[in-house]
């Protein structure tokens, strides 16, 4: 059920982040610090921008299939752009990226850090899926709980959203990678 109400609500909530973006002071993207880019949807009018700026070489897109198709660049097209795309599928509106989703993600991320390259963590607004697996980064990089990480996101993109669900995901990943290593 909400899969199909992510799907009905799609354009119209994707229209709606366009003029928020236009009408007010949010921007497409924000940089968290010298390895990410949290942000929304990728146009392939804004590649360039985020490959030759921004220094971006990886891509963590944590959209379903269907709601990059028409607009965003394919796998295959950020490959030819020099940049790898890692796809973690989670639900728009009620989805919570899984815990082994988030540990592949920062891993990949980690990867590129190492590289001295950017990484664009986006989901459609770049306020909830991808601001959680940018707060599960920053928790594995400074060992901050949760609340520290979503507060330092909130800093640099005030418009993000972490839900009491992903939350839950990010106490989870906090007591994996933080507590044990205690």
């Amino acid at each position: 059920m909400a899969g199909a109400l992510a799907r009905l609500l799609f354009y119209p909530t994707l229209a709606y982040n366009v003029v928020m973006e236009k009408a007010t002071s949010r921007r497409w993207f924000d940089r968290v610090d010298e390895t990410v880019v949290l942000g929304a949807l990728p146009f392939r009018s804004i590649t360039t921008q985020l490959v030759e700026t921004e220094n971006v070489r990886g891509v963590i897109t944590m959209n379903e299939e269907y709601e990059t198709k028409y607009f965003c660049n394919s796998a295959e097209e950020w490959q030819s752009a020099g940049v790898e795309q890692l796809r973690l599928s989670t639900v728009d509106l009620t989805g919570v990226p899984s815990l082994e989703n988030l540990c592949q993600g920062v891993e990949f991320t980690l990867k590129h850090r190492e590289q001295g390259s950017s990484v664009y963590v986006h989901c459609k607004a770049g306020r909830s899926r991808s601001a959680t697996m940018a707060a599960a980064y920053l928790i594995r990089l400074h060992c901050c709980t949760p609340e520290e990480a979503c507060q330092k996101l909130a800093s640099v993109r005030p418009h993000i959203l972490v839900r009491s669900a992903q939350l839950e995901v990010l106490m989870k990943y906090y007591q994996q990678v933080c507590e044990q290593s205690s």
